[in-house]
Formats: C-alpha cells, structure tokens, sequence
C-alpha cells in the first residue's frame, strides 16, 4: 500500500509542479516519506531532512521568485497577479488559443503583459514587465519539476534498483 501511494505523490508532485492548486514540492517529498516507511527502501535521516529542506525552500522560492523578477523588470503586482491568472487560464483551457505546453507558456505571458497594461504602465515597460513576471514563473515552475523528477527518480530506483 504504502509503495502505491509513493508512486501516485510522485505523480501527483510532477503534476503538481505545473498546476498552482497541487503542491508540487511537498506531495513529492511526501512520496520520497512513504518509499522510506516501506520495505523497499531505507534513507538516511540526513537525507530525508535535507530533502524536506528542500522541498518547503523550493515552494517558498515559487512565491518570491516571480514577484523579484517581475519587480527586476520594472513591474508591479498586477503583472503578477495576470501571470498568474494566466496560468489558471491554461490548465482551464480555453475554446480559442493555444492549449497544453504550449497554453502553459503562453497564457501567463498574455496574463503578466494585461495585468501590467491596466496597471498603467506603457506598452514598452509593460511588455518588459511581463517578461520579467514569465521568467520568474518558468523558474519557479523548472525549480519545482526539478525536484519532483529528483524525488520520482529516487523513488523508482529504490523500487527497480
């Protein structure tokens, strides 16, 4: 039992890398948490500690890193708040526009560039802005892919190694 569940929070980690409402990060550790509690596999406490460290530095820094880049890039919170928006768009799908990777890239850019427009920035410093919010969502997003890669790789080399 406890090997299933491990291998669904893995699955659900790199599902929940990419959707805002699954925590990525924790539900991967959680997984990498079960593998240890099961007869499959037996970690260090060093490792799970550092792991868990981990996992909640990386869904802070998912928080923070698109607000600095967006501020970097001379934006406000509106571009945010629109990257985000964006991004809920994507994964709701829309009857016109792009959809899966490709809607998951695009729409948080369009999402940042509207909320920094009517926020009242100008075209060229809101463009500016909106790439800056896009950047520090694809970072927050490849950090948070990463680790639950990292974690589904653990998971199944305790399994099948």
């Amino acid at each position: 039992m406890l090997i299933a569940l491990s291998v669904v929070l893995v699955v659900a980690g790199v599902v929940g890398s990419i959707v805002p409402a699954l925590p990525g990060p924790p539900l991967s550790w959680l997984a990498l948490l079960l593998i240890h509690l099961s007869p499959a596999a037996q970690f260090s406490p060093a490792f799970l500690g550092a792991t868990a460290a981990a996992a909640a530095a990386i869904t802070v820094l998912d928080y923070v890193v698109p607000s600095l880049s967006t501020k970097r890039h001379g934006g406000s919170k509106a571009g945010v708040t629109g990257c985000n928006i964006g991004l809920i768009i994507s994964i709701i799908g829309l009857p016109f526009g792009p959809s899966g990777l490709l809607g998951v890239i695009f729409w948080p850019f369009v999402g940042a560039l509207v909320g920094e427009l009517i926020s009242g920035q100008e075209k060229k410093a809101a463009l500016h802005a909106a790439w800056g919010a896009f950047l520090g969502f694809l970072t927050g997003t490849g950090l948070k892919l990463a680790y639950a890669l990292f974690a589904g790789v653990w998971v199944v080399r305790e399994l099948f190694v």
